[in-house]
This record gives structure tokens, sequence and C-alpha cells, in this order.
């Protein structure tokens, strides 16, 4: 196995393939001309990325719609997130 050092692409393929949509698609075909502007086209950018725009990695749904679904989960199942009993030792076995 390779040892990578701190922040090398390969660690983190995810956030490696957002930079690259944000930079392709926001950063490189914008000019700004103050920091006030390149604020609100980020935040425009970044609101139709989370809450218009479908993700095949959310099966097709926007991340924001993902999200929702993902809370109405834990919601209908909340002992989904709680060990396994056969996990859990008596405290007197540790």
């Amino acid at each position: 196995m390779a040892i990578h050092s701190p922040g090398e692409p390969t660690q983190n393929a995810f956030v490696e393939s957002f930079n690259g949509k944000f930079r392709d698609e926001c950063l490189n075909e914008e000019v700004f001309t103050n920091l006030a502007e390149a604020r609100s086209v980020i935040e425009q950018w970044r609101q139709d990325y989370n809450q218009v725009r479908p993700h095949s990695a959310h099966g097709g749904l926007t991340t924001e719609a993902a999200r929702r679904r993902s809370a109405s989960d834990r919601l209908r199942n909340p002992n989904q997130l709680r060990r396994s009993h056969a996990t859990i030792q008596p405290a007197e076995a540790l």
C-alpha cells in the first residue's frame, strides 16, 4: 500500500471532484471585480449546486433532497444509529 502525504488528491476523491466542478463551472467562467461580487456569484452557484442540480451520487436527487430524505429515514428508524447489543460489553468486562 502506497503512503500518501497529507493533502494529495487521492486521499479524497469526492472533494477533488467538487473542487474541479467548482473551478470549471464557476471560477473559470467569471471575472470578479470585487469581493462582494465574488461572494454573490459563488453563493448563487452554491445554491444551484445544492438545491437545484440532481446528483448521481444521490440517486438523481439534489443534495438538499438527499439530506432531507436521510433525516426523515433517521426519524422513522431512530434505532439504526445505535450499536447492536452484541457489540456492547458490560462495564465489568472492561
